[in-house]
């Protein structure tokens, strides 16, 4: 999707919204003209913060249908979740590149990867950080985040689950 020249983002304002010559206002979707950094900080803590309402009404909707189908002896909706949302995160993820064929600014992503992504599911920055040190040969470190984040995730719900336990007694 292309935008037209004249948009109201295309123009000098990519130079407040931390934009360059190189990389101008057309991919900055939602950085408006004339806002100041503080501005432009408010608005992309604003959309984060929207798309995680978003991404949290839709984790909630889809692992209740999936569970009131299926059932609930293993949790196919949180898996469900967890990969579709490391689906969405990847393909948004490479399709918004700087290469990609979708131009977007940054806080257009801020708001689908952060915000709709990490309310959807955390599993996706996990996924998308694990690809990225793949695709940079990183398979050493690689491996590290997978264990160390499913052991450790492991560890932390049972500790946690211990300390209520221990509370509710």
């Amino acid at each position: 999707m292309e935008f037209p020249v004249t948009a109201p983002w295309a123009d000098d304002s990519y130079r407040e919204c931390g934009g360059s010559a190189s990389k101008p206002a057309a991919r900055r979707v939602f950085c408006w003209p004339g806002a100041g950094w503080e501005r432009a900080l408010f608005w992309s803590y604003l959309w984060i913060a929207v798309g995680s309402a978003i991404g949290g009404v839709l984790r909630f909707v889809c692992s209740g249908l999936i569970a009131e189908r299926i059932g609930e002896t293993f949790p196919w909706g949180t898996l469900v979740v967890n990969v579709s949302g490391s689906l969405v995160i990847g393909f948004f993820f490479t399709l918004s590149e700087p290469d990609g064929r979708l131009l977007v600014g940054t806080t257009a992503r801020q708001f689908v990867m952060i915000g709709i992504c990490g309310g959807f599911t955390t599993f996706s920055s996990f996924s998308l950080q694990t690809l990225n040190l793949v695709r940079d040969g990183d398979w050493l470190r690689a491996s590290a985040n997978i264990v160390a984040s499913v052991v450790l995730c492991l560890v932390a719900v049972w500790l946690g689950h211990i300390a209520a336990a221990a509370i509710n007694r």
